[in-house]
C-alpha cells in the first residue's frame, strides 16, 4: 500500500511565504500586485520531491489573499507615501525659493544706491589742524590745572596733619610728668576742702614732698586753666577767720598777708567781710 505524500504550497517568486499549514481556499488567486508567476509554474509541491505535482490555474476563482500578502500590500502602499510625500514637499519648497528669488534682484539693485547716498551724507569733513592744537593746548593746561589742585590739596593735608600733631603734643606736655601731673591732682584736692593763697599752696605741696619745679607746674597749670581765683580763696579765708575770732580790719588784713595773699588780694577779702 503507497504511503500518502505530504504536499505542500509553493509560492512562485516574489510572492510572500505563506503561513505554515496554510492552503488556499477553492477559488483563491493571487494579488494583482504580486508578480505573475513563470509560465507552468506548480503551486503545489510534494515534500519528497521538488518536482512540481499538480498544477494550478492562476486564473481561477476568487480570492481570500493569506495575511503576509495583505501586510505586503499595506507596506507597498507606505513605501508609496514615503517616497510621494518628500517630493511634493520639494516640489512646494522650490515654488515657493522660485517666487522668492523673483523678489530679491529689485532689493539687491536698490541697495547699491542707497548705500552711496548714505555714505555720500555720512562724511562729514574732519577738524582742522588748528582745531586739533587747540583741543591738545586746552587738554595740557586741563592737565596742569588739576596736577596744581592735587598738590595744593596734598600740602593742606599735610599742615592740617603736623598742627594736628603739634596740638596733642603740646596738650600731653601741658599735663607734664607723672610727678607734675600728681601734683596738679593734689593741689586741686587742697582747693577743694580749704582756701589758700598761691604761696600757702606752694608750701603745702612742698611739705607733701612734691620737687618745688613740680608745685610751681602743678600751681601754673591750675591758673592757665581757670582752676583758681585767689581773690575768691582770699575773701573764703578771711571769712574762716572770723568765725574763729574776732578781728579788726586792718589785723584781718595782715593775718591775711601773714598767709601768702598778697596785699590787694587781701584787702579784696576782708573788703568781703564787711569789715
Amino acid at each position: 500500500m503507497d504511503t500518502p505524500r505530504a504536499r505542500r504550497f509553493n509560492p512562485a517568486p516574489g510572492w510572500p511565504a505563506a503561513p505554515e499549514g496554510w492552503s488556499p481556499e477553492p477559488g483563491w488567486k493571487p494579488d494583482p500586485s504580486w508578480p505573475a508567476a513563470p509560465p507552468g509554474w506548480q503551486l503545489w509541491l510534494d515534500d519528497a520531491s521538488t518536482t512540481p505535482d499538480q498544477p494550478v490555474d492562476l486564473a481561477q476563482g476568487a480570492a481570500q489573499p493569506p495575511r503576509d500578502a495583505a501586510s505586503a500590500s499595506e507596506r507597498s502602499w507606505y513605501k508609496k507615501k514615503r517616497f510621494i510625500i518628500p517630493i511634493g514637499l520639494a516640489v512646494l519648497i522650490g515654488i515657493i525659493g522660485s517666487q522668492s528669488d523673483g523678489n530679491e534682484p529689485a532689493s539687491e539693485a536698490a541697495a547699491p544706491a542707497a548705500a552711496e547716498q548714505v555714505e555720500e551724507k555720512a562724511a562729514p569733513e574732519g577738524p582742522s589742524a588748528e582745531e586739533l592744537a587747540a583741543e591738545e593746548e586746552a587738554e595740557r593746561v586741563a592737565a596742569e590745572q588739576k596736577a596744581a589742585e592735587d598738590a595744593a590739596e596734598a600740602e593742606a593735608e599735610r599742615v592740617a596733619a603736623e598742627a594736628e600733631a603739634a596740638a596733642a603734643a603740646a596738650a600731653e606736655a601741658a599735663k607734664g610728668t607723672v610727678s607734675q601731673q600728681n601734683a596738679y591732682r593734689s593741689a586741686e584736692s587742697y582747693l577743694s576742702f580749704s582756701d589758700f593763697s598761691r604761696s600757702g599752696l606752694l608750701g603745702q605741696l612742698e611739705y607733701e614732698a612734691f620737687p618745688a619745679a613740680d608745685a610751681e607746674f602743678a600751681v601754673a597749670r591750675l591758673e592757665a586753666e581757670g582752676g583758681v581765683d585767689w581773690n575768691a580763696e582770699a575773701a573764703g579765708s578771711a571769712k574762716s577767720y572770723l568765725e574763729f575770732s574776732s578781728f579788726s580790719r586792718q589785723g584781718l588784713v595782715d593775718q591775711l598777708a601773714y598767709e601768702g595773699f598778697t596785699p590787694e588780694q587781701a584787702e579784696f577779702g576782708v573788703s568781703q567781710t564787711g569789715l
